[in-house]
Protein backbone atom coordinates (compact mmCIF):
# COMPACT_ATOMS: atom_id res chain seq x y z
CA UNK A 1 0.00 0.00 0.00
CA UNK A 2 1.33 3.49 -0.97
CA UNK A 3 -1.60 5.57 -1.11
CA UNK A 4 -4.56 4.69 0.16
CA UNK A 5 -7.95 6.56 0.30
CA UNK A 6 -10.81 5.57 3.11
CA UNK A 7 -14.53 5.95 2.40
CA UNK A 8 -16.98 6.57 4.85
CA UNK A 9 -14.27 8.04 6.89
CA UNK A 10 -15.56 9.88 9.70
CA UNK A 11 -17.07 6.63 10.80
CA UNK A 12 -16.49 4.72 14.11
CA UNK A 13 -14.47 2.22 11.93
CA UNK A 14 -13.32 4.62 8.85
CA UNK A 15 -12.35 7.41 11.27
CA UNK A 16 -9.85 5.20 13.69
CA UNK A 17 -8.78 3.54 10.81
CA UNK A 18 -7.76 6.14 8.82
CA UNK A 19 -5.53 7.33 12.06
CA UNK A 20 -3.78 3.75 12.39
CA UNK A 21 -2.76 4.52 8.51
CA UNK A 22 -1.66 7.53 8.81
CA UNK A 23 0.53 6.64 11.23
CA UNK A 24 1.99 3.67 9.39
CA UNK A 25 2.05 5.17 5.77
CA UNK A 26 2.10 8.90 6.50
CA UNK A 27 -0.74 11.49 6.86
CA UNK A 28 0.12 12.45 3.23
CA UNK A 29 -0.43 8.97 1.81
CA UNK A 30 -3.93 8.50 3.08
CA UNK A 31 -6.91 10.09 2.10
CA UNK A 32 -10.14 10.34 4.23
CA UNK A 33 -13.52 10.82 1.92
CA UNK A 34 -16.94 11.41 3.29
CA UNK A 35 -20.05 13.29 2.78
CA UNK A 36 -19.14 15.92 5.51
CA UNK A 37 -15.86 16.61 6.76
CA UNK A 38 -15.79 15.96 10.93
CA UNK A 39 -11.97 14.69 11.33
CA UNK A 40 -9.85 16.33 13.17
CA UNK A 41 -6.40 14.54 12.46
CA UNK A 42 -3.89 16.05 10.13
CA UNK A 43 -4.07 14.63 6.73
CA UNK A 44 -5.84 15.35 3.34
CA UNK A 45 -9.70 15.66 3.06
CA UNK A 46 -12.28 15.00 0.68
CA UNK A 47 -15.86 16.07 0.49
CA UNK A 48 -16.81 12.57 -1.75
CA UNK A 49 -20.63 10.72 -2.12
CA UNK A 50 -19.37 7.11 -2.98
CA UNK A 51 -22.66 7.25 -5.39
CA UNK A 52 -20.71 10.48 -7.30
CA UNK A 53 -18.72 8.00 -9.74
CA UNK A 54 -17.00 11.01 -11.40
CA UNK A 55 -15.96 12.43 -8.53
CA UNK A 56 -14.87 9.37 -7.20
CA UNK A 57 -12.80 8.44 -10.57
CA UNK A 58 -11.06 11.82 -10.07
CA UNK A 59 -9.97 11.60 -6.82
CA UNK A 60 -8.56 8.19 -7.36
CA UNK A 61 -6.96 8.92 -10.16
CA UNK A 62 -5.37 12.54 -9.10
CA UNK A 63 -3.89 10.91 -6.26
CA UNK A 64 -2.22 7.58 -7.85
CA UNK A 65 -4.52 5.84 -5.26
CA UNK A 66 -3.41 2.03 -5.31
CA UNK A 67 -5.89 0.66 -2.07
CA UNK A 68 -9.05 1.57 -1.17
CA UNK A 69 -10.56 0.50 2.23
CA UNK A 70 -14.68 1.66 1.45
CA UNK A 71 -16.32 1.71 4.67
CA UNK A 72 -19.49 3.87 3.17
CA UNK A 73 -22.27 2.45 4.46
CA UNK A 74 -25.94 3.08 6.15
CA UNK A 75 -25.58 0.42 9.25
CA UNK A 76 -27.87 -2.22 10.85
CA UNK A 77 -30.50 -0.25 12.65
CA UNK A 78 -30.74 2.64 10.67
CA UNK A 79 -31.03 0.72 7.19
CA UNK A 80 -34.21 -1.11 8.62
CA UNK A 81 -35.31 2.81 8.82
CA UNK A 82 -34.52 3.32 5.58
CA UNK A 83 -34.60 0.88 2.89
CA UNK A 84 -34.54 2.52 0.16
CA UNK A 85 -31.63 5.06 0.64
CA UNK A 86 -29.35 1.94 2.52
CA UNK A 87 -29.18 0.10 -0.72
CA UNK A 88 -27.94 3.27 -3.19
CA UNK A 89 -25.69 4.00 -0.76
CA UNK A 90 -24.26 0.40 0.44
CA UNK A 91 -24.86 -1.38 -2.97
CA UNK A 92 -24.33 1.61 -5.61
CA UNK A 93 -21.29 2.76 -3.95
CA UNK A 94 -19.77 -0.64 -4.03
CA UNK A 95 -19.97 -1.17 -7.57
CA UNK A 96 -18.89 2.22 -7.80
CA UNK A 97 -15.90 1.79 -5.64
CA UNK A 98 -14.98 -1.97 -7.39
CA UNK A 99 -15.26 -0.61 -10.87
CA UNK A 100 -13.08 2.18 -10.27
CA UNK A 101 -10.53 -0.40 -8.78
CA UNK A 102 -10.82 -2.28 -11.84
CA UNK A 103 -10.48 0.60 -14.00
CA UNK A 104 -7.32 1.71 -12.06
CA UNK A 105 -5.60 -1.66 -10.30
CA UNK A 106 -6.71 -0.56 -6.67
CA UNK A 107 -6.76 -3.58 -3.98
CA UNK A 108 -10.12 -3.07 -2.21
CA UNK A 109 -10.92 -3.71 1.47
CA UNK A 110 -14.74 -4.39 1.63
CA UNK A 111 -15.65 -4.92 5.41
CA UNK A 112 -18.67 -7.60 5.47
CA UNK A 113 -20.86 -8.27 8.98
CA UNK A 114 -22.74 -10.81 10.54
CA UNK A 115 -25.40 -8.98 9.28
CA UNK A 116 -24.57 -11.37 6.10
CA UNK A 117 -26.31 -14.43 7.81
CA UNK A 118 -29.66 -15.00 8.79
CA UNK A 119 -32.20 -17.20 11.33
CA UNK A 120 -31.19 -20.51 8.61
CA UNK A 121 -27.83 -20.28 9.50
CA UNK A 122 -25.85 -22.00 12.60
CA UNK A 123 -26.07 -19.73 15.59
CA UNK A 124 -23.04 -21.47 17.61
CA UNK A 125 -19.45 -22.02 15.53
CA UNK A 126 -21.10 -20.31 12.36
CA UNK A 127 -19.16 -22.08 9.31
CA UNK A 128 -16.94 -19.88 6.99
CA UNK A 129 -19.28 -21.31 4.36
CA UNK A 130 -22.85 -21.69 4.96
CA UNK A 131 -26.67 -20.68 4.68
CA UNK A 132 -27.24 -17.16 4.02
CA UNK A 133 -30.19 -15.61 4.03
CA UNK A 134 -30.48 -12.29 5.88
CA UNK A 135 -33.58 -11.02 6.69
CA UNK A 136 -32.37 -7.70 6.83
CA UNK A 137 -31.76 -5.03 3.84
CA UNK A 138 -28.08 -4.07 5.69
CA UNK A 139 -27.34 -7.76 6.14
CA UNK A 140 -28.80 -8.62 1.93
CA UNK A 141 -26.66 -5.75 1.55
CA UNK A 142 -23.70 -7.15 2.83
CA UNK A 143 -24.29 -10.51 0.73
CA UNK A 144 -24.93 -9.22 -2.24
CA UNK A 145 -21.76 -6.96 -1.85
CA UNK A 146 -19.75 -10.09 -0.70
CA UNK A 147 -20.88 -11.89 -4.04
CA UNK A 148 -20.01 -8.81 -6.07
CA UNK A 149 -16.46 -8.70 -4.64
CA UNK A 150 -15.85 -12.20 -5.70
CA UNK A 151 -17.34 -11.83 -9.15
CA UNK A 152 -15.09 -9.01 -9.80
CA UNK A 153 -11.73 -10.79 -8.15
CA UNK A 154 -12.99 -13.82 -10.78
CA UNK A 155 -13.49 -11.64 -13.79
CA UNK A 156 -11.81 -8.70 -13.64
CA UNK A 157 -8.91 -9.74 -11.21
CA UNK A 158 -9.66 -6.88 -8.49
CA UNK A 159 -7.68 -8.13 -5.26
CA UNK A 160 -11.00 -7.79 -3.32
CA UNK A 161 -10.77 -8.39 0.01
CA UNK A 162 -12.86 -8.72 3.61
CA UNK A 163 -14.05 -9.49 6.78
CA UNK A 164 -17.29 -10.29 8.54
CA UNK A 165 -16.95 -8.37 11.44
CA UNK A 166 -18.80 -8.69 14.49
CA UNK A 167 -19.97 -6.09 16.67
CA UNK A 168 -17.39 -3.42 17.28
CA UNK A 169 -16.44 -1.33 20.36
CA UNK A 170 -14.69 1.82 20.21
CA UNK A 171 -13.56 3.98 22.93
CA UNK A 172 -12.60 7.02 20.68
CA UNK A 173 -16.28 7.26 18.55
CA UNK A 174 -19.57 7.26 19.18
CA UNK A 175 -21.84 4.16 17.46
CA UNK A 176 -23.73 5.24 14.72
CA UNK A 177 -26.85 3.14 14.06
CA UNK A 178 -25.83 -0.30 14.34
CA UNK A 179 -27.45 -2.98 16.46
CA UNK A 180 -24.67 -3.82 19.18
CA UNK A 181 -24.26 -0.39 19.81
CA UNK A 182 -25.23 -0.83 23.37
CA UNK A 183 -21.53 -2.42 24.05
CA UNK A 184 -20.37 0.88 23.61
CA UNK A 185 -23.36 3.39 24.75
CA UNK A 186 -22.62 1.39 28.60
CA UNK A 187 -19.84 2.07 29.01
CA UNK A 188 -20.26 5.66 28.85
CA UNK A 189 -23.45 5.24 30.94
CA UNK A 190 -21.31 3.52 33.36
CA UNK A 191 -19.39 6.46 33.88
CA UNK A 192 -21.09 9.18 33.77
CA UNK A 193 -24.36 7.89 35.95
CA UNK A 194 -23.31 4.17 36.80
CA UNK A 195 -26.64 3.03 34.79
CA UNK A 196 -27.36 1.71 32.07
CA UNK A 197 -31.08 1.23 30.16
CA UNK A 198 -30.49 -1.85 27.18
CA UNK A 199 -32.50 -2.08 24.31
CA UNK A 200 -31.59 -5.74 23.87
CA UNK A 201 -32.40 -8.75 26.10
CA UNK A 202 -30.32 -9.54 28.65
CA UNK A 203 -29.68 -13.38 27.30
CA UNK A 204 -28.78 -12.16 23.78
CA UNK A 205 -25.19 -13.44 23.36
CA UNK A 206 -23.24 -11.78 20.07
CA UNK A 207 -19.82 -11.50 18.52
CA UNK A 208 -18.10 -8.64 19.44
CA UNK A 209 -14.44 -7.24 18.97
CA UNK A 210 -12.48 -4.36 20.19
CA UNK A 211 -11.69 -1.89 17.65
CA UNK A 212 -8.05 -1.85 18.05
CA UNK A 213 -8.52 -5.93 17.05
CA UNK A 214 -10.76 -4.67 14.12
CA UNK A 215 -8.14 -2.21 12.72
CA UNK A 216 -5.71 -4.98 12.84
CA UNK A 217 -7.70 -7.16 10.68
CA UNK A 218 -8.39 -5.19 7.86
CA UNK A 219 -4.31 -4.35 7.38
CA UNK A 220 -2.97 -7.33 8.62
CA UNK A 221 -5.46 -8.84 5.40
CA UNK A 222 -4.57 -6.34 2.91
CA UNK A 223 -1.26 -6.97 3.64
CA UNK A 224 -1.11 -10.82 3.45
CA UNK A 225 0.26 -12.66 0.89
CA UNK A 226 -2.45 -13.24 -1.91
CA UNK A 227 -1.11 -16.51 -2.85
CA UNK A 228 -2.15 -17.90 0.58
CA UNK A 229 -5.88 -17.07 0.37
CA UNK A 230 -8.41 -19.81 -0.16
CA UNK A 231 -11.45 -17.53 0.38
CA UNK A 232 -10.02 -13.62 -0.13
CA UNK A 233 -13.37 -12.49 0.68
CA UNK A 234 -15.78 -12.43 3.66
CA UNK A 235 -14.03 -14.02 6.08
CA UNK A 236 -15.08 -14.21 9.58
CA UNK A 237 -13.39 -13.04 12.19
CA UNK A 238 -14.18 -12.70 15.58
CA UNK A 239 -12.83 -11.97 19.50
CA UNK A 240 -15.49 -12.32 21.75
CA UNK A 241 -18.86 -13.34 22.53
CA UNK A 242 -20.89 -12.14 25.42
CA UNK A 243 -24.17 -10.99 26.67
CA UNK A 244 -25.38 -7.40 27.95
CA UNK A 245 -25.66 -9.48 31.16
CA UNK A 246 -22.20 -10.96 30.92
CA UNK A 247 -21.02 -7.17 30.09
CA UNK A 248 -22.69 -5.40 32.88
CA UNK A 249 -21.05 -8.09 35.31
CA UNK A 250 -17.43 -7.70 33.89
CA UNK A 251 -18.05 -3.64 34.17
CA UNK A 252 -19.42 -4.11 37.96
CA UNK A 253 -16.12 -6.00 38.72
CA UNK A 254 -14.73 -2.04 38.10
CA UNK A 255 -17.60 -0.02 38.80
CA UNK A 256 -19.41 -2.02 42.01
CA UNK A 257 -22.53 0.56 41.56
CA UNK A 258 -22.99 0.27 38.57
CA UNK A 259 -26.74 -1.12 37.78
CA UNK A 260 -28.57 -2.49 34.33
CA UNK A 261 -32.19 -2.46 33.14
CA UNK A 262 -33.69 -3.33 30.42
CA UNK A 263 -36.24 -1.95 27.96
CA UNK A 264 -36.07 -3.77 24.78
CA UNK A 265 -36.16 -2.23 21.14
CA UNK A 266 -38.05 -4.77 19.42
CA UNK A 267 -36.74 -3.98 15.84
CA UNK A 268 -33.03 -4.23 16.98
CA UNK A 269 -33.96 -7.11 18.98
CA UNK A 270 -35.49 -8.96 15.93
CA UNK A 271 -32.19 -7.90 13.73
CA UNK A 272 -30.04 -9.21 16.93
CA UNK A 273 -31.79 -12.71 17.37
CA UNK A 274 -30.81 -13.18 13.11
CA UNK A 275 -27.58 -12.83 13.80
CA UNK A 276 -25.20 -15.74 14.70
CA UNK A 277 -24.30 -16.25 18.59
CA UNK A 278 -20.53 -17.02 17.70
CA UNK A 279 -18.84 -17.39 14.49
CA UNK A 280 -15.96 -19.66 13.65
CA UNK A 281 -12.91 -18.08 12.12
CA UNK A 282 -10.50 -20.78 11.57
CA UNK A 283 -10.26 -20.06 7.53
CA UNK A 284 -8.69 -16.67 8.98
CA UNK A 285 -6.44 -18.00 11.58
CA UNK A 286 -5.30 -20.56 9.17
CA UNK A 287 -5.23 -18.59 5.77
CA UNK A 288 -3.54 -15.59 6.94
CA UNK A 289 -3.01 -15.41 10.66
CA UNK A 290 -5.30 -13.82 12.08
CA UNK A 291 -5.37 -13.83 16.02
CA UNK A 292 -7.04 -11.35 18.49
CA UNK A 293 -5.39 -9.53 20.89
CA UNK A 294 -8.68 -8.24 22.99
CA UNK A 295 -10.79 -10.52 25.05
CA UNK A 296 -13.86 -9.39 27.52
CA UNK A 297 -11.60 -8.24 30.54
CA UNK A 298 -8.95 -6.94 28.98
CA UNK A 299 -11.31 -4.97 26.64
CA UNK A 300 -13.66 -3.75 29.79
CA UNK A 301 -10.33 -2.25 31.49
CA UNK A 302 -8.81 -1.17 28.35
CA UNK A 303 -12.26 0.62 27.70
CA UNK A 304 -12.80 1.76 30.89
CA UNK A 305 -9.80 3.63 31.11
CA UNK A 306 -9.59 5.25 27.98
CA UNK A 307 -12.97 6.58 28.52
CA UNK A 308 -12.50 8.00 31.58
CA UNK A 309 -9.04 9.57 30.08
CA UNK A 310 -11.37 11.59 27.33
Amino acid sequence: MKKILVTGATGQLGSELTITLRNRYGAENVLATDKKPALSEPGPFYCLDVRDMSTLNQVVESNNIDTIFHLAALLSAVAEQKPQQAWDINMNGLINVLEISRMHHCALFFPSSIAAFGTETPSMDTPQDTIQRPTTIYGITKVSGELLCDYYHRHFGVDARGLRYPGLISSKTKPGGGTTDYAVDIFYAAIKSQHYECFLRADTQLDMMYMPDAIDAAITLMTADSTQLKHRNAFNVTAMSFTPQQLAAEIQEHIPEFTITYRVDPLRQAIADSWPRHMNDSAAKAEWGWRAQFGLQAMVKNMLEKIALN
